[in-house]
């Protein structure tokens, strides 16, 4: 986790003012930053971070009870007995039996499933941005890795294949072990044994996971310069909510959304410019330059506060760190 999280926070400083597009429904949506992209990631393992500081406390409580949890075999100094115990074994002493109330074990798949739910975005991003009309980031690359049995120009995703596969079990093991925790009376009769499987399952598939997104993150490689080019597809259509919102004060704001909405059509079908058919408009042309209008089509000028919000995530990360 913080292998992961250092990369992803060395990503984030390199890539706080690299321009991208950012998605939706699969669609460009509006510009963003990679760095921004990147710290979204880092802020989710910062929560998981806390969520195992905080969970450490709960879930690492033995259980000495006998049948029933009462102690009742071992008499008056059952309690110092287990206490005893719980020391030898570096565990809390529980407050009370939980042989059937299995919480603290649902918690421990639940976190694991939660992180690997993470990782699992991670890879789902990279393989989409891996996609050759995209290629914008890649995996890190050494012979041979990636390549097709009959194709030799492809560059496959590798470990995010690893990656989704590992993550989507332990997500179905994390359940099975909520199942677990419909127990019957102070012994049960099964649920018990559904996390002798399950639980060793979720440790093994999270430590790949683990492994394969360090190793992916470490190495992976990015196209600024694709990334760029990709942004400048739809000719500053991408940035139609800065023409919109530009336009707002002149003409109001829904006639503002309708007149770009018109003029966004027409350039999707046609080879105009954005720029070009906006400039040619009377009604717009009457209150801004083309040399505003063409300020307002460039996607770098429309990056919100990426750099900014990275920047905190960063800070959280460095006073984690100090």
């Amino acid at each position: 986790m913080e292998a992961i999280a250092a990369a992803l926070a060395d990503q984030a400083l390199r890539h706080r003012d690299t321009p991208m597009a950012g998605r939706s429904n699969l669609q460009q949506a509006v510009p963003l930053t990679f760095g921004f992209k990147c710290a979204c990631l880092l802020a989710a393992m910062q929560r998981h971070r806390e969520r195992l500081k905080q969970m450490r406390p709960r879930i690492l409580a033995g259980e000495f009870g006998g049948a029933v949890g009462t102690l009742a075999s071992i008499g008056p100094q059952g309690l110092a007995v287990q206490e005893g115990l719980m020391k030898e074994l570096g565990l809390a002493q529980p407050e009370i039996a939980w042989h059937t109330v299995r919480d603290r074990i649902g918690e421990v798949g639940c976190f694991l499933g939660l992180l690997t739910g993470t990782l699992g975005k991670i890879s789902m991003d990279v393989k989409l941005l891996m996609q050759t009309e995209v290629a914008e980031v890649f995996e890190p690359f050494h012979e041979g890795r990636g390549s097709s049995s009959t194709m030799p120009q492809k560059r496959n995703p590798i470990s995010s294949l690893y990656i989704h596969a590992t993550a989507a079990l332990v997500r179905q093991n994390a359940a099975a072990l909520l199942e677990a925790a419909v127990a019957d009376h102070e012994r049960s009769t099964g649920p018990w044994e559904i996390e002798w499987i399950a639980l060793p399952e979720i440790f093994l598939l999270s430590s790949g996971c683990l492994r394969q997104t360090r190793d992916l993150v470490r190495g992976l490689e990015v196209d600024a310069e694709r990334m760029r080019k990709n942004l400048d597809l739809t000719g500053g259509a991408i940035v139609s909510e800065q023409v919109m919102m530009g336009l707002g004060p002149h003409l109001g704001r829904q006639r503002a959304h309708d007149l770009v909405y018109d003029i966004c059509r027409v350039a999707a079908t046609s080879d105009a410019s954005l720029v070009d058919l906006l400039a040619k408009n009377k009604e717009i042309s009457a209150h801004v330059s083309r040399a505003e209008l063409e300020k307002m089509c460039d996607p770098a000028n429309y990056l919100g506060l990426s750099g900014e919000m990275t920047d905190r995530v960063l800070e959280l990360e460095r006073r984690c760190k100090g």
